[in-house]
């Protein structure tokens, strides 16, 4: 063989192992390399009461904090929380900015394609409307052509608009929209009926005329996500079985109580078939 038959040759099979190793999963390196790392680093929600919110020390506390620190405990490594919003936070897992995301995420087919999934989901939610008790909104159809204050990147955005057609004023952030809906900017703040709950269950005076108005529409699960290339790999296992025992113990349920949320039918349904089966 000719010194250029060589060369040709080697350079082939190591552009073929270089396509073969381009092909293998990152799950198969993610979980090491948090372990050697040493540190998980999680996007979390730092602006949604009592999911993910900053106390009065600044820290960012919630129940889906707690999550977060269970799983760095199962893993025996320290923990990095790093604040997403709902329009960055899917960018953060793809781009490797974070290693999983627990952020009030709703699980839809849209999204699976974008982000792994983890099951079984570990919450639930739908979507309302947060309006002062004077606006008299009793039917969604009411909304029609009146501004709505909303978040960039809500999945009921869209569904609602074309269902209902008001006028979306989106912000970037929770605090923001519920800024306008106090100066009259929006009649109704759109979103989560969990936040929405929690929100006018604080007691806070500032929100005593205020109501969550509508029949709650579209509930859809919440999903913990990885990187989409992680999703049949050891790290998603690893998540899916913490996932799941936080339903078998009664977990989730405990948290719940501890961040004074009204128990929700998803995790006492989910903690019931888990642990009968």
């Amino acid at each position: 063989m000719t010194s250029l038959s060589r060369r040709t040759l080697i350079g082939a099979l190591s552009g073929l192992i270089g396509f073969a190793a381009s092909l293998l999963p990152a799950s198969a390196e993610t979980l090491d390399t948090i372990k050697s790392r040493g540190k998980l680093i999680v996007g979390v929600k730092n602006d949604y009461k009592p999911w993910g919110f900053l106390d009065s020390s600044g820290q960012i506390v919630g129940l889906e904090i707690d999550l977060a620190k269970d799983i760095a405990q199962r893993l025996g490594v320290g923990l990095e929380l790093v604040p997403v919003v709902a329009s960055n936070r899917m960018e953060f897992l793809q781009q490797g900015r974070i290693d999983l995301l627990i952020a009030t995420l709703g699980d839809n087919p849209a999204r699976r394609k974008i982000v792994g999934m983890v099951e079984p989901n570990y919450y639930a939610g739908g979507t309302n409307i947060m309006a002062r008790k004077s606006a008299g909104l009793k039917q969604w159809a009411q909304l029609k052509d009146r501004n709505v204050c909303a978040i960039q990147g809500a999945y009921y955005n869209r569904r609602v608009a074309e269902l209902y057609k008001p006028k979306l004023v989106v912000f970037a952030g929770i605090s923001e929209a519920l800024n306008a809906l106090q100066q009259g900017s929006c009649v109704a703040f759109l979103f989560d009926n969990t936040l929405i709950t929690s929100t006018l269950a604080a007691g806070d005076a500032k929100w005593a005329d205020y109501e969550m108005a509508l029949k709650t529409e579209d509930e859809q699960p919440w999903a913990v996500a990885v990187k989409l290339e992680d999703l049949t790999g050891p790290w998603s296992e690893f998540v899916r079985k913490s996932s799941t025992e936080w339903h078998k113990t009664g977990r989730l349920l405990e948290l719940e109580k501890k961040w004074g949320i009204d128990e929700s039918p998803f995790l006492r349904e989910m903690n019931k078939k888990l642990s009968d089966s």
